[in-house]
């Protein structure tokens, strides 16, 4: 059975589902079976939320601030199973921050707007800018949906008006041409960018 959680570097992370509608060249699942202390991450079937809330409740939480909802998987592919566990964690540990780290696709993912659902109990969100411009992002990430560059910006816009703290990510396998590029977009939708270097 796959890890459910996991530690890696100061946080916690839930490994929901491996359901993803990107399928990005550089994508970390693609090298390994596991991160951090997880020796699987791949679900011979997605967890329920009876697997999840017994993984949680055999957790021992006291030394870590915060939980990341980021597997080998799009978490807003498993939008209800996400929910119920941010709930859960909030009731039981107000003080841990909940992040999600998502390609910012779970609108097309979901077919509605989900953001709100995730202002009731998510404190941070990262969204994986990943390129400066379409062209860039379909040869880079590979999406299902031929609308996902300009509906990860909506989100994304969406989220910075609802959720405490909204920044954007690459990873350096792009020239520094294109971090520069990415870097000027987020600028002027006032989000900050984090540069992750690969495999980190």
């Amino acid at each position: 059975m796959a890890d459910i959680l996991y530690e890696y570097g100061n946080a916690v992370y839930a490994n929901l589902t491996n359901q993803c509608c990107c399928h990005c060249t550089f994508c970390i699942r693609n090298t390994g079976d596991g991160l951090g202390s997880a020796r699987t991450l791949w679900h011979q079937k997605d967890p329920d939320w009876a697997e999840v809330k017994a993984a949680v409740d055999q957790f021992d939480f006291r030394e870590y601030q915060e939980l990341v909802f980021c597997g080998y998987g799009e978490p807003a592919c498993a939008l209800e199973l996400l929910l119920e566990t941010a709930a859960y964690m909030k009731a039981l540990y107000p003080h841990i921050k909940l992040r999600l780290n998502t390609n910012g696709l779970g609108n097309l993912i979901n077919k509605k707007d989900i953001v709100p659902l995730l202002a009731r109990h998510i404190d941070c969100v990262s969204i994986s800018l990943n390129a400066p411009d379409s062209e860039s992002y379909y040869k880079l990430c590979l999406p299902d949906f031929d609308s996902a560059f300009q509906a990860m910006l909506e989100f994304a816009r969406e989220a910075k008006k609802q959720i405490p703290q909204v920044k954007f990510s690459v990873v350096d396998v792009i020239s520094e041409d294109q971090i520069e590029a990415c870097r000027r977009l987020a600028e002027n939708m006032g989000i900050p960018l984090r540069v992750r270097v690969y495999g980190s």
